[in-house]
C-alpha cells in the first residue's frame, strides 16, 4: 500500500494524506452482489438518537460479504480482482467458482489477481485466502474473519491491517491473541482465513479537514461542557464545571471505560488475558 501527500496548497490539504489502493485492481462492482443500504441518521424506529453524530455522508450500496464460507467447500475458486468498498476499511476480494457462480471475501495480503483459494473441509494448503478449522490450521500461522462460534461467520479480525495469531491448541481449545492484545480461546471447529487483511496503511491516512469526515458520514461533536445543563449532566454552570463527575454521554452512559457488554450475551468466559485494564482496578493477568 501507499500513502500519498500532496504539496500544501490549502490548509486543508496541508495536513492530509489520500490512500492510492494500490491493491485494488477492479473498479466497478459485481451487480449481482450489491444490495440497497438506507441510513438512519443513527435514529431508531421512533425517531430517537440512539448513536450520536452520524448523518449525511455519500450514498453507498452494501456489498455481499461471504465471512462463513461453509457453502462451496473443497470447491476451488479464482480470484477475478480487488474492489475497494465504502462499507468496511479493508478491501474485498472477488472470486468466480467453477460453474459461474461469484462471491466476495475479506481481501488479505498477498492476494492477487488469478490465484485459486478454497474453503476446505478438512486439512488443506495454508495458503493466502484458504480457509478452514482451527484444528485443521498449523500452529503459529497468522489468521483472519475468525468466528466466535462454529458456523456463525466470521466475527473478528475483519479490519484492515488485522492479524490474528494462532498459538497454541489444547483439547478443544485454540488460544488466539488477538491485535487489542486480548488472549482468548475459540473452538476449535471455529473457521477462520489465513493471512493478515489488507489495506495496512488505512490507519495512516490523515483526512486534513472536517469535509472529509462529513464525507464518511460522520456530523460533529460538541462537548457536553458546552451545553446547557438541561442538555448534558456536565452542563450549566457558571464557567465550566464537571459537578465532581466522570465523563457520560447526554443519556448519562459511561463514556471513557465504562462496561458496555451484556452479562447474558458476553462471550467473556473464554478470556485468558483482557485487551485493557478493568475501571477503578487491574485486570487479571
Amino acid at each position: 500500500m501507499a500513502i500519498r501527500v500532496y504539496k500544501p496548497t490549502t490548509p486543508g490539504r496541508r495536513n492530509a494524506s489520500v490512500n492510492l489502493y494500490s491493491e485494488v485492481t477492479k473498479k466497478t462492482p459485481e451487480k449481482s452482489l450489491l444490495k440497497p443500504l438506507s441510513k438512519t441518521g443513527g435514529r431508531n424506529n421512533k425517531g430517537v438518537i440512539t448513536c450520536r453524530h452520524r448523518g449525511g455522508g455519500h450514498k453507498r450500496r452494501y456489498r455481499v460479504i461471504d465471512f462463513k464460507r461453509n457453502r462451496r467447500l473443497d470447491q476451488t475458486a479464482t480470484v477475478i480482482g480487488i474492489e475497494y468498498d465504502p462499507n468496511r476499511s479493508c478491501n474485498i476480494a472477488l472470486i468466480e467458482y467453477e460453474d459461474g457462480e461469484r462471491n466476495y471475501i475479506i481481501a488479505p495480503v498477498g492476494l492477487k489477481d488469478g490465484m485459486q483459494v478454497v474453503a476446505a473441509s478438512e486439512q488443506a494448503e495454508p495458503q493466502v485466502g484458504n480457509n478452514m478449522q482451527l484444528k485443521h490450521i498449523p500452529a503459529g500461522l497468522t489468521v483472519h474473519n475468525v468466528e466466535l462460534q462454529p458456523g456463525r461467520g466470521g466475527q473478528m479480525g475483519r479490519s484492515a491491517g488485522s492479524a490474528i495469531r494462532l498459538t497454541n491448541k489444547e483439547g478443544k481449545w485454540a488460544t488466539l491473541v488477538l491485535p487489542s492484545g486480548e488472549i482468548r480461546q475459540v473452538h476449535l471447529q471455529c473457521r477462520a482465513t489465513i493471512g493478515q487483511v489488507g489495506n495496512t496503511d488505512h490507519g495512516l491516512v490523515k483526512l486534513g479537514k472536517a469535509g472529509r469526515k462529513r464525507w464518511l458520514g460522520v456530523r460533529p461533536t460538541v462537548r457536553g461542557m458546552a451545553m446547557s445543563h438541561h442538555a448534558h449532566p456536565l452542563g450549566g454552570g457558571e464557567g465550566r464545571s464537571k459537578g465532581g463527575r466522570a465523563p457520560v454521554s447526554p443519556t448519562g452512559v459511561p463514556a471513557k471505560g465504562g462496561g458496555t457488554r451484556d452479562r447474558k450475551k458476553s462471550s467473556t468466559k473464554r478470556i485468558i488475558r483482557r485487551r485493557k485494564t478493568v475501571r477503578y482496578g487491574f485486570a487479571p493477568k
